[in-house]
């Protein structure tokens, strides 16, 4: 399996107002957006890097999604590093023969769990042409 290019960065917050602060005021990034997703239970702030790729921060609004399980469990910090692959599938069958467990195989995106790459969530997504 082969990664194209690095994609984005998630960090997860408990604020996303104090979030897009940091991100904004500290390190001087320009805020692209800000988003709700009600279907993933978080708030988001989108952050566009020089040279591509992009940050984005979360919140959620929801103790009970993902983001705010990782949130209570781990606290604030890294939540995922997406990554684009030339062929979605055939690298899903290369993670799998060497042992990675993946989530929501088969969707546009795939995650490689955590357990399969030292506590870090990483998402694929096929390279758009």
């Amino acid at each position: 399996m082969a990664l194209s290019a690095f994609d984005h960065l998630v960090v997860r917050v408990g604020d996303l107002d104090e979030g897009i602060a940091t991100y904004r005021d500290t390190l001087g990034l320009t805020l692209d957006r800000t988003e709700q997703s009600e279907a993933l239970g978080i708030k988001q702030a989108f952050f566009n890097l020089p040279g591509g790729g992009f940050i984005e921060v979360v919140a959620p609004v929801d103790s009970q999604s993902a983001v705010g399980q990782a949130l209570e469990k781990r606290g604030e910090g890294i939540h995922t590093v997406a990554f684009a692959v030339d062929d979605l599938g055939a690298a899903c069958e290369s993670l799998k023969a060497g042992g990675a467990r993946l989530i929501a195989e088969g969707q546009p995106v795939v995650f490689i769990h955590p357990r399969s790459t030292h506590g870090v969530l990483i998402q694929l997504s096929e390279r758009s042409a």
